[in-house]
């Protein structure tokens, strides 16, 4: 493996760690400054942070990350921010859906993989409080690598300034990287984040973007940078404008409600639960997504 390709693989890895810790002080932060509204009398949420390992068949060191879970706060009912970097040989099952969905030849020869990447979600005390996705991450075999990753909005009582400022914040950080990338990553997240049992989308959609390899590192590299940097200012100013919001019964189902859609999604078609599970990482840390609480009509 030669040299530029081992840096190239540290500073990724480096990056998300990076951005991970980012956005879990932001995160505390909000905790620590909501002191009018509902829950402001509650303790200040602090993210516990556990190692998490991936279980290798031969049991070689296969890499691992932080799973870092806020819960009960009093901005965000439950929150994590996960990141990893695992390696190894991918089992069989990983290796048909690796195959088929990119098109890779030779993962059967050498089944060799190296993944990265920081996965977020999260459920807010607030109903009018939106939900939240975010992932970024690299994936190397020896037969290709690829970026892959955005974020979407979730929220179960919409507000269109809320859904044009996420929009326009990312379309921002994402246009001078060419004029075509937001348009386009914002069709993929339409199409991605699609519920096709329900007929409806998960949410108000963002960006999205997968296998992303242009043949220049550095400059998928910016991009993905990019996309994950856009997140905070396109998410946090709507949670310091509705966590304030007074809300009932009626908002509190609605939520409830909406987040049974949100852990269909990710039980069903969400391509980095199967692929987690699959290739034997953290379960906890996988289905970190799942909301705290949901409900069925």
């Amino acid at each position: 493996m030669s040299d530029e390709l081992l840096e190239e693989r540290a500073r990724a890895s480096a990056w998300f760690r990076e951005l991970r810790d980012r956005i879990v002080a932001a995160f505390e932060a909000l905790e620590e400054s909501h002191s009018e509204g509902p829950f402001a009398d509650a303790p200040a949420g602090r993210f516990e942070v556990t190692e998490t390992k991936r279980a290798s068949e031969d049991g070689a060191d296969a890499g691992g990350g932080l799973m870092s879970v806020l819960r009960g706060g009093r901005v965000f009912e439950k929150v994590g921010v996960n990141v990893s970097t695992v390696y190894g040989t991918l089992g069989a099952r990983a290796q048909a859906a690796m195959a088929a969905r990119k098109g890779i030849p030779g993962m059967a020869e050498d089944p060799r993989f190296w993944a990265s990447g920081i996965s977020l979600v999260a459920h807010m005390q607030n109903p009018h409080a939106p939900a939240v996705h975010m992932n970024t991450r690299m994936f190397w075999t020896p037969h290709a690598w690829w970026f892959g990753g955005g974020s979407d909005l979730n929220p179960c009582i919409e507000y269109a300034e809320d859904t044009a400022h996420f929009h326009a914040t990312q379309k921002a950080h994402l246009d001078p990287h060419g004029a075509e990338f937001y348009p386009r990553l914002k069709e993929w997240a339409d199409e991605y984040f699609f519920v096709p049992h329900r007929g409806r989308a998960r949410g108000v959609g963002g960006i999205f973007m997968d296998d992303h390899n242009t043949g220049d590192w550095e400059a998928d590299f910016r991009l993905i940078q990019d996309i994950g940097s856009a997140f905070l200012p396109a998410y946090l100013p709507l949670v310091e404008k509705r966590r304030v919001m007074p809300f009932g019964e009626t908002e509190k189902d609605a939520q409830l409600i909406h987040r049974g859609l949100y852990a269909e999604y990710n039980l069903v078609y969400d391509r980095g639960t199967k692929f987690g599970l699959e290739t034997g990482h953290d379960a906890n840390a996988v289905l970190m997504s799942l909301p705290p609480l949901a409900k069925w009509v």
